[in-house]
């Protein structure tokens, strides 16, 4: 809880900067707070905090995923100074903005009690709504900030109504009572709606297939760098969040959502695929990506068991890690050009070789091409799998094969295109060439060397 204690002030500090300077160290404020959380993740909690533990409990498992959450949030806020250069004057709402919600994901990974799952899903929601509308001059953000309300707001019923039946069938909150009486009730009726109810809610959350129709329109019209903060951060929060749940509270019921999820990772796997060849815009298309890789992802509830949080863990960080090194190209790319075409990136490899270099490589550990972070991920996912759904594998295997169909012709464009369409005197800052450095070193090293990720954690 202190790790909370100090983002959710550095957010108070960095929205109250804004008054002054326009905000302009608000983003090294946000820095200098996050590496400081970070750190103090590391220590043992403070016992202080015991007699909380009913509510929120800041466990080894709550430990590891505000870590990666904190990394990858950090790596954001490097991007921010070019990203948000046409916001100076509400910078530090942004940022502040991004804290918040990631208070709200800390929360989620510790929650004990089904009222602190809503108040983390809230936290984390509102500032996201406010943030895909913050380009207040680009209707498609606006667009994108009512869409992502409205169904966010959905998926909120769909979740109290969850919780409510929940309550109704067991008379408790608390995840562990209603693990204990799922067990000894397995085939209570209204305890299995509001579990499948709870499900949907976080199938939105993680816009698993069908619920993923918001997730395209959304990531396309909100800010790239705001997009990438909703492919990452969020997904890491809400992943934990629903992980927890289903292997905690309904443990005892497992036989009938495991089913649903099934049918919902065929679903996403194949769907997003298929329509992520469809697409010509590269932002659009790493949309569908992102929903791919809930499904990939989500193949963690075949087969689970005490490994599992270890392999859930590899893979949301090492999909965090690529989509930054995507976006960083993305952001620079539209910042140039004013679009996100697959022809806006043409001939880039000739202008800034190291940032063409970070999204090939980015974008081929998407893949799960042997070598890097994502295929260490993805044999991890599958090899849990295999031994209790071999199907779910092999339209897994087919949904990767197609994806690195749509990742390639992005490629294709930086690399082999015959002339350069970058003729411009701008060129990537130093930051910018740096951070490119650092992800591709952990993408291929925890690649090779897998056991890595355990010393950085």
């Amino acid at each position: 809880m202190s790790t909370l204690i100090i983002v959710f002030l550095t957010a108070i500090v960095v929205l109250f900067s804004g008054t002054s300077g326009r905000g302009k160290f608000s983003r090294y404020i946000g820095i200098a707070g996050l590496l400081l959380a970070l750190v103090v993740s590391f220590q043992p909690e403070c016992s202080f905090f015991a007699k909380y533990q009913s509510m929120y409990i800041y466990d080894e498992t709550a430990a590891l995923f505000t870590r990666i959450a904190i990394i990858i949030t950090t790596l954001i806020f490097f991007l921010g100074g070019f990203a948000l250069s046409n916001h100076r004057s509400h910078q530090s709402e942004l940022y502040a903005l991004m804290l918040f919600a990631l208070c709200g994901g800390i929360i989620l990974f510790g929650f004990e009690n089904m009222t602190v799952l809503f108040l983390g899903i809230e936290i984390l929601s509102i500032p996201l709504y406010v943030m895909a509308g913050s380009s207040k001059t680009d209707l498609r953000s606006i667009e994108a900030a009512l869409k992502y309300f409205l169904m966010g707001a959905f998926a909120t019923g769909f979740l109290m109504f969850g919780v409510a039946l929940v309550y109704g069938a067991t008379g408790s909150f608390d995840i562990h009572q209603i693990a204990q009486l799922s067990t000894e009730n397995a085939n209570d009726t209204m305890f299995i709606l509001g579990a499948v109810l709870m499900l949907v809610a976080l199938a939105f959350k993680t816009s698993l297939a069908p619920f993923h129709t918001w997730s395209p329109d959304v990531y396309q019209g909100a800010p790239s760098l705001i997009t990438s903060f909703m492919a990452s951060v969020v997904k890491i929060s809400a992943f934990g969040a629903f992980f927890k749940l289903m292997t905690t509270a309904f443990i005892g019921i497992a036989p009938s959502w495991i089913n649903i999820i099934g049918v919902l990772v065929i679903i996403t796997l194949l769907l997003s695929n298929i329509m992520g060849l469809a697409q010509t815009n590269a932002k659009r298309m790493l949309a569908y990506s992102s929903v791919s890789h809930a499904g990939y992802i989500a193949m963690v509830f075949f087969g689970f068991n005490n490994l599992s949080v270890g392999v859930l863990v590899f893979y949301l960080f090492a999909y965090s890690l690529s989509t930054i090194g995507v976006f960083m190209c993305l952001i620079w790319v539209e910042k140039i050009k004013r679009e996100t075409s697959y022809e806006a990136f043409r001939g880039l490899a000739k202008t800034e070789p190291l940032l063409a270099l970070v999204t090939a490589v980015s974008l081929f550990s998407m893949a799960g091409v042997p070598l890097t972070a994502g295929f260490i991920g993805k044999f991890g996912i599958f090899a849990q799998a295999i031994g209790v759904a071999p199907f779910l594998v092999v339209v897994a295997v087919v949904g990767s094969a197609l994806s690195i169909a749509y990742y390639l012709r992005l490629i294709i464009s930086m690399f082999f295109a015959k002339e350069s369409s970058f003729n411009t005197s701008e060129r990537v800052s130093f930051t910018y060439n740096l951070l490119s450095l650092l992800i591709i070193l952990l993408i291929i090293g925890i690649g090779i060397y897998p056991d890595l990720f355990a010393k950085i954690h």
